[in-house]
Parts: structure tokens; sequence; C-alpha cells
């Protein structure tokens, strides 16, 4: 949450003088350099620290942030750039051993779904059956990407994300039972165990013989991880912790022998000698004693998924049962977190295809005044939308488990991004099959209500939406004020960097001036796309436009200006969209697929409307009148919060 204050010292000081000897060519870079002086130094302070407030990684440094050139997409966008590593062209990462593989595992366990599980009668009984249990159990269901030789499937997070999709699309309620085992509950000694705990532990949860829990949550500390209470205090020996606390709405809760959990544990500080806390993770079994876990909880939907409140008194934990390094837990919880989002996006793809295959069915078979509903504008309109949710969400989901089976390190941005978008999208599509299926979509036994409850949840946990929403735009401030950052250390050598800074100068007039910057998707993206292509291009480059207005406007407070975050996140969310279907739609082109043509609709739709939100945006957030709508925001707020209610009396004056 901290912001480097740049030392202004070099420029504050120093009054660039142009030499009236110089050429016109040398008098006009010298012109560039001077302005570029004064830019910088407006915007010396607005280089961001990674805000340990919404969660940030913390695992690289700033300074190795700025130093290497990030491939992600998103953190380009930000600084008004494109970045194509990541993005162009879309992933197709499985090898032919792999595609076979999952060839062979996709019809057993969508025939398992379909005729073995029953997610009426999993909601209705608030757990899953015990025979499906034991299904799943047998199929290696609990161990998907545990290496073979720990007793796991080893599955890529491409082929992961291809069978939690058929999962998502028949019942969330298991989604949740086997995502919480091990999207989370043990994706920590996946990713930070030694290999004596990899090999303790996973074999007997890669089979299901145990079950795993995540545990972060507790009653005074939700979205701020950081403020946990559960305490770790190490022995005098050093060879155990005794862990006191408890967390709430743990999933797998009343089931798990296994558990993550994160507790504060007091270390010296090496440099002051004082004692601080500082959270570290650890695995802790239930066999350990002082363990013990409530009821299940009642909630509104993923029924079949137990809920519960877990307690630690006085438990005994080894200290060899440290996750990574001691003082390290938080860190190891938001990496749990940001490597397990892209499964949300793939289960949820999987929800909005039932949804929509629901809802066609209903219009191509329902007649209403002469003719079947399907015919009809309003519908046509609401089935084109979900399609293109679903495409988009779909693309997400596996443009960035293709990112990260080919070994890319940046994708936080872009899986928080997948995680808010999936969950709003898969709600939106379920509301509108209910919709469009009428008083059937309404009743119980149509199924799509308990889909509904169960979708709820998903822009809550894992990271509420709200919160996803500043984690995304606070990051990309930050690489943007790096960014700036960089463009001051320039002017300490302003003859030495003259081209450099007439460039940065020369973009951002045009960029002001609404010219194109030069920045094109022209050799990534398919011809018959080019057009959906620029409208991507000229949103990228008011959007950094803006992002960087933002910086030097607000500066280091610009962390407590939520009502532009949030916006500028809604920015960043549309133009990662954007880019994922003009690049899935380019491949399917340039391969010639049947559905190519169908795709280039999806995409050029998509495109137009989110280009026209994109720059609706950015208006807003540089006009003066956004300033009184904020304020207006806090004041009705502020009114109705000490009211306890609404403040207007009623029409009628009682």
């Amino acid at each position: 949450m901290l912001l480097r204050k740049v030392s202004q010292s070099a420029l504050s000081g120093t009054i660039l003088r142009i030499p009236s000897a110089l050429s016109g060519g040398q008098r006009q870079t010298a012109v560039a350099v001077l302005n570029n002086r004064l830019y910088a130094t407006q915007s010396a302070e607005a280089v961001l620290e990674k805000p340990a407030a919404v969660a940030v990684n913390t695992a690289t440094s700033v300074e190795k942030t700025a130093a290497a050139e990030s491939k992600s997409f998103a953190v380009n966008m930000f600084k008004g750039q494109i970045a194509t590593a990541q993005v162009f062209p879309y992933p197709s990462v499985l090898n032919e051993e792999q595609e076979q593989f999952l060839r062979e595992l996709v019809p057993p366990v969508c025939k398992f779904f379909e005729e073995v599980n029953d997610p009426a009668k999993n909601d209705a009984l608030e757990k899953v059956e015990d025979h499906t249990m034991e299904g799943l159990k047998e199929m290696g269901a609990f161990g998907l990407q545990v290496p073979s030789d720990l007793s796991g499937l080893g599955l890529s997070n491409t082929q992961y994300a291809r069978l939690v999709e058929i999962v998502g699309s028949h019942d969330l309620g298991v989604g949740i039972t086997l995502g919480a085992h091990q999207s989370i509950g043990f994706k920590g000694i996946l990713l930070f165990g030694n290999p004596a705990q990899k090999a303790k532990y996973l074999p007997k949860l890669a089979t299901g013989e145990t079950i795993a829990a995540f545990c972060l949550t507790e009653p005074a500390s939700g979205s701020d991880a950081a403020s946990i209470k559960s305490t770790a205090v190490q022995s005098p020996c050093g060879k155990f912790f005794t862990l006191n606390g408890s967390k709430i709405w743990i999933s797998n809760g009343g089931l798990a022998e296994i558990f993550t959990v994160f507790a504060k544990t007091p270390m010296k500080d090496p440099k002051t000698g004082e004692m601080k806390d500082k959270i570290t993770a650890f695995v802790v079994e239930r066999s350990f004693g002082g363990v013990t876990s409530g009821p299940p909880e009642k909630k509104m939907g993923i029924k079949a998924s137990n809920t519960a409140e877990v307690y630690f008194d006085n438990v005994r934990v080894p200290a060899d049962c440290v996750l990574g390094e001691v003082g390290e837990g938080f860190k190891v919880a938001m990496n749990i977190l940001n490597n397990g989002r892209f499964g949300m996006a793939a289960a949820l793809s999987g929800t909005m295809k039932g949804a929509i295959t629901k809802a066609v069915d209903h219009a191509a078979n329902r007649t209403q005044f002469g003719s079947k509903i399907h015919n009809y504008g309003v519908i046509q309109e609401k089935l084109s939308r979900m399609a293109v949710l679903h495409y988009v969400t779909e693309s997400m989901a596996y443009m960035i488990s293709g990112n990260m089976d080919s070994g890319a390190t940046e994708f936080q941005i872009e899986a928080a991004i997948s995680k808010i978008f999936a969950s709003e999208a898969a709600w939106m599509v379920t509301d509108e099959c209910i919709q469009v299926m009428g008083g059937m979509g309404f009743m119980k036994d149509a199924g799509v209500e308990r889909v509904m409850r169960d979708l709820r949840i998903f822009r809550i946990f894992e990271g509420t939406n709200d919160i996803l929403r500043l984690f995304v735009a606070l990051n990309g401030f930050q690489n943007a004020g790096n960014q700036l950052k960089g463009l001051q250390k320039a002017l300490k050598n302003p003859l030495g960097n003259a081209g450099l800074l007439a460039g940065e100068l020369s973009k951002r007039a045009k960029r002001k001036a609404g010219m194109s910057t030069g920045l094109t998707l022209q050799g990534s993206v398919h011809p018959d796309l080019a057009q959906s292509g620029d409208l991507t291009v000229k949103a990228i480059e008011q959007f950094g436009g803006v992002v960087e207005e933002l910086l030097i406007k607000h500066g280091k407070k610009i962390i407590d200006e939520q009502f532009a975050l949030k916006r500028v996140a809604d920015c960043a969310i549309d133009l990662y969209a954007m880019v994922v279907v003009l690049s899935r739609a380019s491949r399917s082109l340039s391969q010639g697929h049947p559905s190519a043509q169908h795709e280039k609709m999806l995409c050029e739709t998509w495109c137009v409307e989110a280009h026209q939100r994109v720059m609706q945006e950015v208006k807003v957030l540089r006009s003066s009148q956004s300033k009184q709508l904020f304020n207006n925001f806090r004041a009705i707020s502020s009114a109705v919060v000490e009211n306890g209610g609404i403040v207007s009396p009623h029409p009628l004056g009682f």
C-alpha cells in the first residue's frame, strides 16, 4: 500500500536551457526533453508499490519488475502498450499424448455426471451422495493435477480446465467439493511443499482417501486477509508451533483431514530487533488433536458442498509442517488463489453452456402468437448475448491455462479478470435462461433455480469481485507508475536519452489529439477482423492515456480513489476480453474451422460494444462532472448509513 517517493532533486534544481545555435532538429529534440522533464516532475510520486491491502503477490520486488519487460498483455495495456507474446496466437499447448489422454477422459466423466450424479438430490440432501463421492474417487477426480508418481492423474492446467468445465455444467456443489480440495485445499503443497511433504500427503489426497480444506477466512477477516487473528507460536526448542484460532465458512471444513492453515507467527525483525507478527502457512492434520469443526452451515446455494467452522485449540504442529518459509504465508495464500482462479472461469463456462442449451431448447419448441419464440428479435438478442458471454469466458479460461502451461509467470491480473468476468457472466446468462423459459424456468423441476442459487457465491469467494477489481486496477497502476519512474530516470541524462524522450512526448501529444500512436495488431489479428482489431487498439491507447492522467492527478492517493479504480478495472476487463476473442477467432479463421464465420460474429459483436463501454468510461474519468458524481455517491451513502436506512420520507407521508 506504500508508495515509492521518487527523488526530484535531479529535476527541481536544474533548468534546461536551449542554445539558440542548435539546429532545427536538435532544438526540437531539446524542447521535447524540456517538456518531458516538466511532465516527469509532475508524475514523480505516482509510482505505486505493490498494495498489500488488496493481496498483491509480493514475491517479486518492484526493482525486478521494472528491470524486466513484462510479457503480460494486461500489464502492458495499463501503459498504453500492446504485448502480444501471451495472447497471439491463441494457445495450443497440448501435445499428442496429452490430447489423446484428455479425449479418453472426457466421455466417461460426461457419462458419470449424466447417469450417476444427481444434482437435485445432492441439493436436497445438502451433501454429495456417498456413491457419487466413491465414484469420483475411483475416477481419480480428487487428484487431477497431482503427479502420476504420487497417485494422481498428472494433468496440465488445460486438461484440468476441460474436466472442471464438465463438472461445472452439471453440478456446482460437487464442483466446489472437488475444487476446495485440490484447487486451493492442497494446492499449497503442490506449489510450495518440499519433497517430504509431497510424498507424505499427496498420495492419499490424490485418491480421495483424505480430503483437504483451505483455512484463511476468519470472523474478523474476510477480504482483508492480512488481518487474521489466529496465532502459531513457536516452541523454545523450535520443534513445533502451538496453533490457536478459528476459521469460518471453510469449504470441506467438516470433511477434511488435512488443512492448509494461515496464522500469525511472532518473528524478530532482523533490522530493528523488534518482534512483529508475520503470516505463516501450515499443513495441519486433524489427527494432531485440538482440531474440531462445527455443523454444516445452512446456505443459499452450493448446498451439496460442506461448509463449516474449523477450530484450533492448542494444536501442536510440527515445525516440518510449515509450508514454504516462516513469515511467507501471505505469499503462499496469494499464489494459491492466483493459481486456481482460471479453473473457476473454466467451470463457469460449462455452467453457461448448460444454461444456454436449456434456453435454446425452450425457445426452439415454445410457440407463442403463432410462431416459435426463437423467431422474435427480443429472444434472439438474449440468446446472442448469452452466446457471446460464453465465448468470452471460455476464451479467457483456455487462454490463461494455456499461458500457465507454456511457463508464463505473469498472469495474476488476467486470472483475476477471468474470475470477475466468469462469475458475473454466468449469473447474467443463467438469469436470461430463466427469462427465456418464462414461468417454466422459475419452477424447481427445471433445475435452473438451483444453478442460480449456486452461482451467487462465485462473486464473493476466492476474492470478492469488488476487491479483485481493486487488485486489477492497482496492479496495473503500479506497473504504469514504474514506466513513469523509468522516464524520470532517463531525464537524468536528457541528451543521451533525447530520442526516447522525444518519442514519449510525441506519443502523448498524438494520444491527446485523438491520433494513432503507432500501436497496431496487424500481423496478429486475422485480416477479416481488422476493424475489431483497430477498435481494440484505439481503446488501449485511450485507456493508457487516462491511467497516466490519473496517476499524475492523484499520485499516491490513487489508492483511495475507488470510484475511479472500479471504472479503470472495468475498462481493463473489457480490453482483455476483446483481445482474447480476437485471438481465438483469428485462429479459427486462419485454420478454416467450420465455425469460423460464427466466431467472427461473436468477436465483432463483443468488440463493438466493449469499445463503446471503454470509451464511455474513459470520458467519465476525464470529465469534471465525474467528481460531482463521485461526491454524490459519498454523500448519499453517508446519509443512508447515518440514518440506518432510506432517508427520504414515504411519498404518502406515513
